[in-house]
């Protein structure tokens, strides 16, 4: 994993590219659908402003922050889509303002948390590192949402290597999600990365194997598209079936996209 400095100046970097597609929308464009099936693009920033916000509780009032989810329960998936929902209803200017403000004191507060200081989160505990890796994750896949409904490119930079590690990373999570006990045998993962080098993870002798372009394997773990549209290769059984369950976000299981071409 990256050393800390250098994931929050991804961070940042991330964040800022998002900013720079969204901030001259016009009004009207904030209102336009998102392959996320009734989130707008407004839906998509107010998500990451309220996670963002979420995160820097989490990392200044931990107590706090657990009593809340603890009181969520079932309800938890409900308080996400309702924040989404009424952040979008901001006018967009104040939502921006608002995002903006959020993601630098999360990150100010991050730089500031001793090294070994665990944050609370919706799924396991996390390190600084984690936390930061994971809100560039997220912020790197709601922004593909936008820039898919805006029909612009995907954010593909070195960054990416932030999001395939927290991928494999989550190898297990997602196994246990499914209610299935992960492999002990490790995997070996090659991606091919934006700048032409290889990113590796696992022993290069597994017999499990994923390989293929980084961006693929991004958006798969972020669940942005089906395998069926992806170059992703798995050999072995078990790497086979990781690329049908795999997320690299907190929470339940999430419906996925359906194949380019399904009516």
């Amino acid at each position: 994993m990256a050393d800390r400095a250098e994931l929050l100046v991804d961070l940042r970097a991330e964040g800022d590219t998002l900013d720079a597609v969204v901030a001259d929308l016009e009004d009207t464009a904030w209102l336009g659908p998102t392959p996320a099936e009734g989130w707008t693009v407004a839906h998509q920033v107010a998500h990451l402003a309220w996670t963002d916000d979420q995160a820097l509780r989490a990392a200044t009032d931990p107590d706090g922050f657990t009593r809340a989810v603890a009181e969520s329960g079932a309800r938890l998936a409900t308080v996400v889509d309702d924040a989404a929902a009424d952040g979008a209803r901001e006018q967009p200017a104040r939502l921006l303002a608002r995002w903006r403000s959020g993601r630098s004191a999360l990150a100010e507060r991050l730089a500031a948390l001793p090294d070994d200081a665990r944050l609370p989160w919706f799924g396991p505990p996390m390190s600084v590192a984690s936390m930061a890796t994971a809100r560039l994750m997220e912020t790197w896949a709601h922004g593909l949402d936008v820039t898919d409904a805006l029909r612009m490119p995907p954010s593909a930079s070195p960054r990416l290597r932030h999001v395939a590690h927290i991928g494999v990373r989550t190898r297990d999570f997602a196994f246990r999600q499914h209610g299935l006990t992960p492999p002990d045998e490790q995997f070996r993962v090659e991606l091919a990365a934006p700048d032409a080098g290889t990113w590796a993870w696992g022993p290069e002798d597994a017999a499990q194997r994923v390989t293929g372009p980084a961006l693929d394997f991004c958006l798969r773990v972020t669940q942005r598209r089906h395998r069926d549209d992806l170059g992703l290769t798995a050999v072995g059984a078990d790497a086979d079936r990781w690329l049908d369950l795999a997320q690299a976000f907190a929470g339940p299981p999430g419906p996925g996209r359906f194949p380019v071409g399904t009516p």
